[in-house]
């Protein structure tokens, strides 16, 4: 390592951390709107099991789509990495990478389809006529995997370059797109359920034409150059590329796993439960994606000083960013103690389901306190590549969330978002634990 980049300054300029995570926050409130406006519009059905349905669908992509956002993760660090270590040409080789393997993954999932789809519907818990209306979602949605996969790479190449207002740009189109189109084809056009499974094949399509417009005009000539000069994309070249994000991979993949286990178990609770617990978990998914836009600065600004070798200003970044996210996490939860019922009772089907999500208020204040270290963190060790160590915590803290979840089956659905609580404070807590030793290795 280079040492005198190792004892750098630790002032840093914070204004960077805002940079980044206000535009990210933005976007990623327009990504929840996906969530949040399909519950609105089946909302207005009036029926609680297709509301439930759709609460299962959003869930199976959560398991299918979103599980692969390591890609976006994984591009994210390492593009920031590169482009303070090797230059544009190197940003441009990780891209490159990126597309290409999700564009692998993208092809395996459609040929898996037949038996993967069905798989994870049982997971889920979808019965009846919950079933049969999460399979029209499913069916319809399921095609748009290899713009998604794509999307996921290209979208992590922006913000490694710090380029937020193009991805502000970008997911603002998107789901505005998205929400128009569900109006329309459910309710104009009555289509339903369907209706809203076409809106989202169609918008992630279009945002793949728009990111890669844009990405072009940017990064064009360094992307022909990497061509030109022929970047290697066989196994052995692919292999550091594969390993950040297979990490990233299973430890996606045990969160959602955990998050399933909250849908799985309310389901089996009926579907007032169902519908209750998806409305809650779309406002968690909101404050989650609102301080996971520090998550993205914690990414890309302490991917940058792992790429430097900066241990001062990385250990900087790491305390600005959390403290920063606090203050947020402590605004949110504000805002869900004032207004929380009356959003919840917006978005039920029927009475029983407003009662319901009622009864978790106390829940849905405390998410964004119990979460917020986790978020900064997640995005501190994608920034460093310490994917190993993330993949443990994330195993260890899921397997307490199992054992609560057995112990606290009694208590009902108190029980169930308690556990919940407890193991995004039990995540950070061991994140925090780590943090030494892997300062000590990466940073000798």
């Amino acid at each position: 390592m280079n040492s005198p980049t190792a004892t750098a300054s630790p002032a840093i300029d914070t204004r960077l951390i805002w940079a980044i995570a206000l535009p990210a926050m933005v976007t990623n409130v327009a990504t929840a709107l996906i969530g949040v406006g399909d519950m609105w519009i089946v909302g207005q059905l009036g029926d609680a099991p297709t509301q439930g349905a759709v609460d299962i669908g959003a869930k199976l992509f959560a398991a299918l789509f979103t599980v692969m956002n390591f890609l976006k993760t994984g591009t994210t660090g390492l593009v920031a990495q590169a482009g303070t270590r090797s230059g544009a040409r190197a940003q441009a080789d990780v891209l490159i990478k990126g597309l290409v393997v999700g564009l692998a993954i993208a092809a395996m999932l459609l040929l898996a389809k037949p038996v993967l789809m069905p798989l994870l519907l049982d997971a889920l818990g979808a019965e009846a006529r919950v079933r049969t209306a999460a399979l029209v979602y499913a069916d319809i949605r399921y095609w748009s995997a290899p713009a998604v996969m794509a999307n996921f790479a290209l979208v992590g190449f922006l913000v490694g370059r710090r380029r937020m207002r193009e991805v502000l740009a970008i997911e603002i189109l998107y789901n505005l797109l998205n929400v128009a189109l569900g109006l329309w084809l459910a309710l104009g056009l009555n289509w339903g359920i369907a209706g809203i499974g076409w809106s989202s094949f169609i918008a992630e399509f279009v945002k793949l034409a728009i990111a890669g417009t844009i990405i072009w005009r940017i990064a064009g000539s360094d992307i022909q150059d990497a061509v030109r000069n022929g970047t290697n994309i066989s196994l052995s070249a692919l292999k550091p590329f594969l390993a950040v994000n297979r990490d990233l991979f299973l430890r996606t993949v045990v969160l959602m796993i955990a998050i399933a286990a909250l849908t799985r178990l309310g389901a089996e609770r009926g579907p007032v439960v169902l519908a209750a617990n998806g409305i809650v978990y779309q406002l968690f998914v909101l404050a989650a994606l609102l301080l996971d836009g520090f998550e993205n600065a914690a990414q890309v600004l302490n991917g940058e000083r792992a790429g430097e070798d900066d241990r001062a200003g990385f250990t900087a970044f790491v305390r600005a960013i959390l403290w920063r996210c606090l203050g947020m996490a402590i605004v949110l939860a504000l805002v869900l103690a004032a207004f929380g019922g009356a959003i919840t009772d917006n978005f039920a089907a029927t009475p029983a389901v407003a009662a319901e999500a009622r009864k978790l208020w106390p829940w849905l204040i405390a998410i964004p306190l119990a979460g917020f270290a986790g978020f900064v963190l997640d995005g501190v060790f994608v920034g460093a590549s310490w994917t190993r160590a993330l993949l443990g915590t994330m195993a260890a803290a899921t397997a307490g969330y199992a054992l609560l979840l057995w112990l606290t089956w009694p208590l009902g659905n108190d029980g169930l978002w308690g556990s919940f609580i407890v193991f995004l404070i039990v995540r950070a807590v061991l994140q925090l634990a780590m943090m030494p030793r892997l300062l000590r290795r990466h940073f000798p």
